[in-house]
């Protein structure tokens, strides 16, 4: 009877001690599935700004090499080196006496030519001479007035002019040099108003037309410039894949020198409602990329899609609403269902 007794109190103590630790059990794991000190983020509206970097060089408006229509030898320059000239200005002048010898004795040829035919004129109206007599006077004044043309465009072809407004640059030849069609005289440029020319992939080909707007920095000169797309090619190079494209420099600055490199900054998208979501708060795995969010208070997984990447953020497309926070700190800890005591909310 005795054993019986102390049987059923054994049984009874290890009944008790099973049920504490079952309920220390418990609270243990409600304890374990509870988050604290993590950092969340509310998901807002933001500006983003999609741009692409290339390369571009600073050229004049226009910009020529000056040289001669014809062989000969240079008999005058009119200009200093680096010093500004008008359109038509006479730069080089070329030999030409020979073909001046020739304009005066056509000229004097003409005179008589055209009294001839004057008198011809009052014959013809008194029935003096034939009408053939009289074409022939005409025709032969019309003859030497067309020689005229032909020697004075000869003796244009020995004056080199200037093509444009513009700086002139060294010369390369002086008085007295024999010059052939080959021979560069020197480099006029128009440097007043300055062009950007630059190349930018294909597939951008459609985002940007006439009246963009381009930015652009030079290494070594402090500040953003800004040019406006004047052309582009009608169609991408099939070597290269590019675009080439032409811009007006818009910003004033005289630092600014044709030849020089330009790191070109062209605006591709403008998205005023793009949802941003700090970096540390994606999770990438093999085949997606998620983002935790607090769901009443709970974790959840959820499969996102994104776009841009910008330093320390980057943007959700498809995933998250506005409004929602995500966990941007502890997610190591964080398991789906865990309840969220967030430390600090941005």
């Amino acid at each position: 009877m005795l054993y019986f007794k102390t049987f059923a109190i054994v049984a009874a103590c290890f009944v008790l001690a099973s049920c504490s630790n079952k309920g220390q059990e418990g609270k243990s794991a409600a304890k374990s599935n509870k988050v604290s000190y993590i950092e969340g983020y509310i998901v807002k509206p933001s500006i983003l700004e999609e741009s692409v970097n290339v390369s571009g060089t600073v050229k004049p408006y226009e910009e020529t090499v000056l040289m001669p229509d014809i062989s000969g030898r240079v008999v005058a320059i009119n200009f200093q080196e680096g010093s500004y000239v008008k359109k038509g200005t006479l730069l080089v002048q070329l030999f030409n006496d020979d073909l001046q010898a020739q304009l005066h004795k056509l000229q004097s040829t003409l005179d008589i030519a055209q009294q001839t035919e004057k008198r011809q004129a009052e014959l013809m109206a008194v029935n003096g001479i034939s009408k053939q007599s009289y074409d022939e006077a005409v025709l032969h004044v019309h003859s030497v007035k067309a020689d005229i043309e032909v020697v004075q465009a000869q003796i244009r072809k020995t004056m080199i002019v200037a093509p444009f407004d513009g700086y002139i640059g060294l010369r390369n030849v002086s008085v007295g040099t024999i010059v052939t069609p080959s021979t560069a005289i020197a480099t006029i440029r128009q440097v007043d108003q300055l062009k950007l020319e630059f190349s930018l992939p294909g597939k951008y080909a459609t985002m940007i037309k006439s009246g963009s707007k381009v930015k652009f920095n030079i290494q070594g000169i402090d500040g953003q410039f800004e040019a406006r797309v004047v052309a582009t090619e009608e169609g991408v190079d099939l070597n290269t894949r590019n675009l080439k494209a032409k811009a007006l420099v818009v910003s004033k600055n005289k630092n600014i020198v044709p030849g020089m490199y330009a790191d070109v900054q062209i605006q591709i998208r403008n998205n005023t409602k793009a949802l941003m979501v700090p970096t540390q708060a994606l999770i990438p795995q093999e085949r997606n990329k998620k983002i935790i969010v607090s769901r009443q208070g709970k974790a959840a997984f959820l499969v996102v899609k994104t776009g841009i990447r910008q330093e320390g953020a980057i943007e959700v497309v498809e995933g998250i609403n506005i409004g929602d926070t995500v966990v941007t700190s502890g997610i190591l800890f964080v398991k789906p269902g865990a309840v969220l005591n967030f430390a600090k909310v941005n």
